[in-house]
């Protein structure tokens, strides 16, 4: 296998980049983006580490490797819609609606989470009408009026 840059086609490429994984691409950007000062490197895992530092920041790239897994597992398009249904509970329709629009996604992906948004409705409880209740003294007798 030749490992020259230059001469790597895009399989062997796609090859060693799978075998990373996410932690490892993530690891690869930032060693890239710092210019492999590990002072940079190390500074940054502590800093996304947040109040447990650098083992946090190890930590935050092994959750990063079971959310691949399971983006690959499941997709991306069944997790989000998953994160929507369960975030339409609390929120309201159109604030998730322009949060769609502004992700940084396909339009065939915003699409089909818009549809899948506005497709599920809430589900609605039969409520009664409010009983006339009238307070009353404690020497006097109540009426309760339906």
């Amino acid at each position: 296998m030749n490992t020259n840059l230059n001469c790597m086609n895009l399989d062997e490429l796609a090859k060693k980049v799978g075998g990373l994984g996410v932690p490892g691409v993530l690891l690869l950007i930032l060693a890239t983006a710092s210019a492999g000062s590990n002072a940079a490197i190390v500074a940054t895992l502590t800093s996304i580490g947040g109040p447990f530092g650098i083992v946090g920041g190890i930590g935050l790239l092994g959750l990063t490797s079971l959310i691949g897994d399971a983006a690959t597992t499941f997709g991306l398009e069944t997790i989000l819609k998953a994160v929507y249904s369960e975030r339409k509970k609390t929120e309201s329709v159109r604030l998730l609606l322009k949060e769609i629009q502004d992700l940084p996604i396909s339009d065939e992906l915003k699409s089909k989470l818009t549809k899948h948004v506005e497709s599920e409705t809430p589900a609605t409880e039969e409520t009664q009408e409010p009983k006339e209740v009238e307070i009353v003294d404690e020497g006097e007798d109540a009426v309760v009026e339906e």
